[in-house]
């Protein structure tokens, strides 16, 4: 297995890189893991979210609706 430890700025570890081939085997080896795999959204999800997104900003630009703090924003991705 060639795993990738990922480090921060400060040298710090925060993660680890698993290639999709021993992912796969560490898949078929630990059922459970498969658990934790996050779907890729479909292009219509994308599409929709988008289209959300503008006419949201329109609503703010309109004075319809008010702007959420940019915080908020990134605690949704």
């Amino acid at each position: 297995m060639n795993l990738q430890v990922i480090h921060d700025s400060q040298g710090k570890p925060t993660g680890v890189f698993i290639p999709m081939q021993d992912w796969k085997e560490l898949k078929k080896r630990y059922a459970d893991l498969a658990q934790y795999e996050v779907e890729e959204p479909t292009k219509e999800q994308l599409i929709a979210e988008l289209t959300e997104a503008i006419q949201e900003l329109k609503a703010v630009e309109q004075g319809a609706k008010q702007a959420r703090p940019l915080a908020d924003l990134l605690n949704e991705l």
